[in-house]
């Protein structure tokens, strides 16, 4: 395989809100997360031409509960990418499902009808996830390394490792690898190298083989005692 050219300039910075700075629609997201309840990792960006800078209060939805919404490294995120949160569940269990409490007044003493209900937990996204345009994510969804949801999906079930799905509600397309590649691709977790090993190996990473991947990563091993 041919070896990668000679890095010129610096590495790019996971802090800066546009990494392309002729492309205001394209931002990184861990440097405008404000809540401490939404995590990203280094590199992870929005595409959005109408005000991607608002993804937490307009992308991340009904997130009034203590429940997490944790999005890995280097996952890519269309336009209109949605994550809705355990707050916009209502009752199930009575004859209607309208939330009385929240409009006040007397209604305002049954608030433990909701706030009662019961959460699916945290959303976890993995790392090197790529959404597709205005995909949805329900409450409580875990969405595996590697994984691909197609544009227009609403997820409501787990998704494995390195998994597309796709359709309302999303189903399994296929894996993107046999499930011994997939186990050898999450011990390599390239995501995980230093950002210059990352620079130096991004053409294996963008477009080789397994093998390719385990061999750069083997270049870096710590000799054996």
């Amino acid at each position: 395989m041919t070896s990668s050219p000679v890095p010129v300039g610096p590495n790019p910075d996971p802090n800066v809100v546009h990494p392309m700075p002729d492309q205001p629609r394209v931002v990184l997201l861990k440097p405008l997360i404000t809540s401490p309840l939404i995590e990203v990792g280094d590199f992870s960006y929005y595409d959005d031409p109408d005000d991607p800078t608002a993804f937490e209060t307009r992308n991340v939805l009904y997130h009034y509960g203590p429940e997490r919404l944790v999005i890995g490294k280097f996952c890519a995120l269309g336009e209109g990418v949605r994550f809705i949160m355990n707050g916009a569940n209502h009752r199930m269990d009575g004859p209607s499902t309208f939330p009385f409490p929240i409009m006040g007044g007397p209604w305002a003493e049954h608030f433990d009808l909701i706030t009662g209900l019961a959460g699916r937990g945290d959303t976890v996204v993995g790392h090197d996830v790529w959404f597709g345009y205005r995909s949805m994510v329900m409450p409580g969804v875990r969405i595996g390394h590697g994984a691909i949801i197609a544009s227009g999906s609403v997820v409501v079930d787990d998704v494995p490792d390195y998994g597309i799905v796709g359709g309302n509600p999303a189903r399994l397309i296929r894996r993107r690898y046999s499930d011994a590649d997939i186990a050898r691709l999450l011990a390599v977790a390239w995501w995980d190298w230093p950002l210059e090993r990352i620079t130096e190996h991004a053409r294996t990473i963008m477009s080789g083989s397994v093998e390719e991947l385990e061999k750069a990563a083997a270049g870096h091993a710590p000799p054996v005692a």
